[in-house]
């Protein structure tokens, strides 16, 4: 039975990626913006255009343009950026690890404060730091991130001076630091240099807590109703009956439990985090995947534009498939 199921969640990832691939092809030839004219400008004549059609594959089927799409990314090949002219895969590898790096740090900081205080406001249910809580998740829900994003520039950097600008690092730091992994607060342990550590790591406060402050509000209203579904269940019941501690209760046995269905929020909660810091990126000029696609988007660039939001999408289908393996490894009740 488990490998029946094992095979059916494998059996669903290559129709998904199917369907991925196959919605950014269209996503490409539905939008208002010729990718010849990107390449060549608006102002080319007319048999540039029509050459660099027939080279690009562009006067062919639909069907056929798609089949060369496959193969193309089958191949590792997204095409080149207009804006860059670069390899769009190339400009991947270089601006994701920023989001990777942001992404992180964010659903760590969520996760510490998120899940106790989720948990906390479950076994006081009805008290202030209930009460506190649920309006907290609601203010997370329901204020705009770019609303928090330039609040927290207004108030850290621009009146009280404690935070650093926008950007990932300050001038003096600036290229100071060998890329190996591509993580700047890494890179710059590995290289040794806790000067350009701890200007990244003040750099990477501000847009990474307030991320943090959307994921946090959503995992700690999911533990709180994880915790509520425990804390009425007969072996509770039975287990205040026999006299064990509240602690024990609560931490050893309940805690035990939401455990696994936890597992599976913070998984996809950190997928939407690395593929929505979009706005978060732009707020505080933060060379990640979102902001260049951002700025592919402004500038037509639609093999950027297409590449990245392809990868985006692998990355959720991925971890989308890693939260339901997780979930039917450690719960052995799906199994």
């Amino acid at each position: 039975m488990k490998l029946r199921a094992l095979g059916a969640t494998l059996l669903t990832v290559p129709i998904t990626l199917f369907g991925l691939v196959l919605v950014t092809f269209l996503i490409g030839r539905v939008v208002p913006i010729d990718p010849v004219l990107a390449i060549v400008g608006d102002r080319a004549p007319q048999e540039v255009v029509e050459r660099a059609r027939l080279e690009l594959g562009l006067d062919r089927p639909l069907p056929e343009q798609f089949l060369r799409f496959v193969g193309q990314i089958m191949q590792g090949d997204l095409g080149r950026s207009v804006m860059t002219a670069n390899p769009v895969t190339q400009d991947i590898a270089r601006f994701f690890p920023a989001t990777f790096e942001l992404a992180t740090v964010a659903i760590i900081l969520a996760a510490l404060v998120g899940v106790p205080l989720g948990v906390l406001a479950a076994v006081r249910q009805g008290g202030w730091l209930d009460q506190a809580v649920r309006l907290f998740c609601l203010a997370g829900h329901s204020l705009p991130v770019f609303v928090l994003g330039l609040l927290s520039l207004l108030l850290f950097y621009a009146k009280l001076g404690w935070a650093p600008g926008p950007g990932r690092q300050g001038i003096a730091y600036e290229d100071m630091v060998e890329v190996r992994t591509g993580v700047l607060t890494l890179d710059a342990a590995l290289a040794n240099d806790w000067g350009a550590f701890w200007d990244a790591l003040a750099h990477l406060a501000q847009p990474a807590g307030v991320l943090a402050f959307f994921s946090l509000a959503y995992i700690a209203r999911m533990a709180r109703a994880f915790m509520l579904a425990e804390l009425s269940s007969e072996y509770v019941t039975t287990a205040r009956a026999k006299g064990l501690s509240e602690t024990r209760i609560i931490w050893r046995h309940a805690f035990r439990n939401i455990a696994v269905p936890l597992v599976t929020v913070l998984v996809l909660t950190y997928a939407g985090l690395l593929e929505g810091a979009v706005l978060t990126e732009t707020i505080f000029s933060w060379p990640g995947l979102g902001q260049y696609l951002t700025v592919s988007l402004l500038n037509a660039d639609m093999n950027a534009v297409l590449g990245a939001t392809l990868v985006v999408g692998l990355i959720y289908v991925g971890l989308n498939l890693l939260a339901d393996l997780l979930y039917r490894l450690l719960d052995p009740r799906v199994r």
